[in-house]
């Protein structure tokens, strides 16, 4: 099984990225297959141009092909995902998602954007042809801290988060 979480941070060092950072890790010390693409290391002018034929394009695109279960992460921007995770997403092929497990991931300010994973996240999925969207994660930006000596989850989000990986680490396939 392959686990590619796809994350849509607009920034390295967000609170996001250190919750990405942190299911990535507790796969990977599962002995599950796991490799995560930072939407953020890809060229900007490869994503703002479509430039299919990039090697950065081909080679991001042939992970989300690879992969079996996909965690897509994405921060929350005006009650959507983010502008970096759209940019990528409109370089997959149709259907490139098919027989595919998506596991969401959102992070916003408040709880007020929580349905924007059934609303906006959800459906793009979809069209991508996944049949499989599970429930997935909704944080709160408070609920993580970064500090000096790493991160800091909060009790509540990291059961959820630690559940969640429970769940799709065991899949067959």
């Amino acid at each position: 099984m392959n686990i590619l979480i796809i994350n849509g941070a607009n920034a390295k060092t967000s609170r996001l990225t250190a919750l990405v950072n942190y299911v990535h890790s507790t796969l990977a010390s599962q002995g599950v297959q796991v490799k995560t693409l930072d939407v953020i290391s890809i060229p900007a002018e490869d994503l703002i141009l479509t430039k299919f034929g990039s090697p950065t394009i081909i080679e991001a695109r042939q992970l989300v092909e690879e992969a079996d279960i996909l965690f897509v992460a994405t921060p929350v921007y005006k009650g959507s995902y983010s502008g970096i995770l759209k940019t990528f997403l409109d370089l997959l092929p149709e259907c490139s998602l098919k027989e595919k497990v998506c596991v969401p991931i959102a992070m916003g300010g408040t709880l007020a954007h929580l349905l924007m994973l059934e609303y906006t996240l959800k459906p793009v999925l979809s069209i991508l042809g996944s049949t499989v969207i599970e429930h997935g994660v909704f944080a709160l930006d408070k609920q993580v801290t970064i500090t000096d000596n790493g991160i800091d989850i909060d009790e509540e989000l990291k059961t959820r988060v630690d559940k969640v990986i429970e769940q799709y680490s065991t899949i067959p396939v």
